[in-house]
């Protein structure tokens, strides 16, 4: 019995054992399996995080570090058309914004022709915000409501050039010079209408209200400089002309008009066959239609078809003479530049704004005024007192006269071309942001007012991308009689910056000793001098020596011909296509 006992002892003692090695081999395997479900949920729970983030940043537009094996979503070609003409401007947000609207609403719009027209049409949707603004202001001072009424006609003139010029790109007339001159002279309007007011709430107000438009106008002046937009354009051959033999007269065709003119200039240069037939004679003495140049410019047919001319016999004309912009295509002229005289005296210290104290002022388009003279006679002491306004494009003055103090000639915008012109003034008396041409000039100093001293120029380029500018070519600039005895008690100066970016050229020009060797002298500061572009070319005389000139870095100080040759007639302000005209006689080119 006892060894029985102990057999079933061992026999029960090994099945224990077998079954403790069976129970941990069964814990092993599901504590593996166990093991290898916490590691897949926890992959799981990674992924899914991964890519919860990753659509979540997308889905708020915030930025987010992409999973490795993510590709960037491919940028599609609206994106890309709008941020490629963008990319040249100066405010590229603006641009964006602007352009990405344009397109949503029109998706077709995606031609880099067709941007430049959704910009240019948002910045008449900003001028009408400006206007808007202003029909809400309530004035209680009278030089406020003057400066509103003279604002709310330069938006006014700035809408019309602007509507008219996307008309012209979508009738495939404009052209890259042609817009850039338009588009100048908008950005030229907006920066006038602000300068008219006193400085305060009210200018403030508007100069707020017309930021956008201002941002788009620069826009639109970059824009017009892409090559994908000027293949489109058509450029006028700039490059060919400004190469072409200086002295020559460009290549014409069949009707005697240069080859690479567009239809409207041909329109307009078919109509400058002659000045002396005229429509209307204005006489004094009765002899004529009429008495005054006023009731003659009233007596123009609303519609006529070619160049109407008006004849101002000799005699001083007490009137202040408007010729509007319906008025196209108009030519002026008289017994000579001191014998048919127009006259006023308009001033700024008697209440009236510089910009309508002009006695004479052209607007329409291809004026011509030969032979006849422009006077303001308020004197030194009345300050601003402007005898000619020129807003015209395409404007001529051959063998005229412009006589003044400060502020005498107001070149304001548009392209204007004078040759053999007398001027005369004291302090800024030949200034504007116009693209400006003087050619075989007199430029007269005055003696001014005893606390005064003389500036023959101050050119107000706003816009680094404007073409504009004032250029002295082949001109004469010395000391009348009132200021030769006493030159040396003046500082006289060729010029100075009126904006930011102001442009002026004097080259071939006779300069005389009583100018300062600094040439030129600040506005405020140094306001501009950084950004300003004034330069000289082979001038004479005792006053165009350089050595001692002021040391601004946006003085350019003797320029090489070839830079020179790029503020001539033919590449500065596209003369071929409307300086070809009887008894007008041009240099396209350098003198020498």
């Amino acid at each position: 019995m006892a060894f029985q006992d102990f057999d079933l002892i061992s026999e029960r003692r090994k099945n224990e054992r077998q079954q403790k090695i069976k129970r941990r081999i069964t814990i092993a395997v599901v504590s593996t399996i166990v093991l290898v479900l916490v590691v897949a949920v926890a992959v799981c729970a990674v992924v899914y995080k991964d890519r919860f983030y990753t659509n979540s940043s997308q889905a708020n537009n915030a930025p987010s570090t992409p999973h490795p094996a993510a590709k960037a979503p491919p940028v599609s070609p609206t994106e890309k058309a709008v941020k490629t003409i963008c990319a040249s401007t100066d405010y590229k947000q603006t641009c964006e914004d602007t352009l990405f609207k344009a397109v949503k609403a029109n998706a077709s719009a995606l031609h880099p022709k067709d941007l430049l027209k959704a910009s240019m049409t948002a910045i008449v949707g900003g001028i009408d915000v400006a206007i808007n603004a202003g029909s809400s202001i309530h004035f209680d001072d009278p030089k406020n409501k003057q400066a509103f009424d003279v604002c709310m006609t330069l938006l006014g003139d700035a809408k019309e050039e602007l509507n008219s010029s996307i008309s012209g790109i979508n009738e495939n007339t404009s052209n890259v010079p042609d817009l850039n001159n338009w588009l100048s002279a908008v950005m030229s309007y907006q920066q006038t209408c602000i300068d008219g007011f006193p400085d305060g709430e009210i200018k403030a107000s508007l100069e707020k209200a017309l930021t956008s438009a201002k941002e788009l106008t620069s826009n639109s002046l970059a824009m017009v400089s892409l090559s994908q937009v000027t293949s489109f354009l058509g450029a006028n051959n700039i490059k060919r002309r400004l190469l072409q033999k200086e002295s020559s007269k460009p290549s014409l065709d069949e009707e005697g008009l240069p080859r690479w003119m567009n239809q409207e200039s041909r329109r307009i240069l078919k109509t400058n066959t002659t000045l002396q037939t005229p429509n209307i004679t204005v006489a004094k003495d009765g002899s004529g239609n009429f008495t005054t140049i006023n009731a003659a410019l009233a007596a123009i047919p609303a519609v006529y078809d070619g160049r109407y001319v008006i004849y101002v016999k000799e005699g001083v004309y007490d009137e202040s003479v408007v010729v509007t912009k319906k008025m196209v295509n108009l030519t002026i002229y008289g017994d000579g530049s001191q014998k048919s005289i127009i006259t006023g005296d308009k001033n700024f210290i008697d209440g009236v704004p510089t910009f309508l104290t002009a006695t004479f002022s052209a607007l329409g388009d291809g004026f011509i005024a030969q032979s006849i003279g422009f006077r303001n006679t308020a004197g030194p002491e009345k300050h601003q007192a402007v005898a000619l306004r020129v807003q015209s494009d395409r404007a001529i003055f051959v063998n005229c006269r412009m006589e003044g103090y400060q502020d005498t000639l107001y070149a304001q915008t548009h392209r204007q071309y004078y040759r053999s012109c007398y001027i005369t003034g004291t302090v800024d008396f030949i200034f504007g942001d116009a693209a400006a041409i003087f050619q075989n000039c007199m430029i007269y100093v005055r003696k001014p007012m005893d606390n005064q001293q003389n500036i023959v120029t101050a050119q107000g380029r706003v816009d680094k991308r404007e073409t504009t500018g004032i250029v002295l070519h082949s001109c004469r600039i010395l000391a009348d009689d009132t200021l030769e005895p006493v030159k040396g008690q003046f500082k006289s100066y060729l010029g100075r910056p009126w904006k930011e970016y102001s442009r002026t050229i004097i080259m071939e020009t006779e300069i005389g000793d009583f100018v300062h060797p600094d040439g030129y002298m600040p506005w405020m500061g140094d306001f501009a001098l950084n950004t300003l572009y004034y330069a000289e070319y082979n001038n004479k005389g005792p006053g165009a020596q350089t050595t001692a000139r002021v040391k601004w870095p946006g003085y350019k100080g003797l320029i090489k011909r070839d830079e020179a040759l790029k503020y001539t007639v033919g590449p500065f302000i596209q003369g071929e296509s409307w300086l070809n005209v009887a008894n007008v006689p041009v240099r396209f080119g350098l003198f020498a």
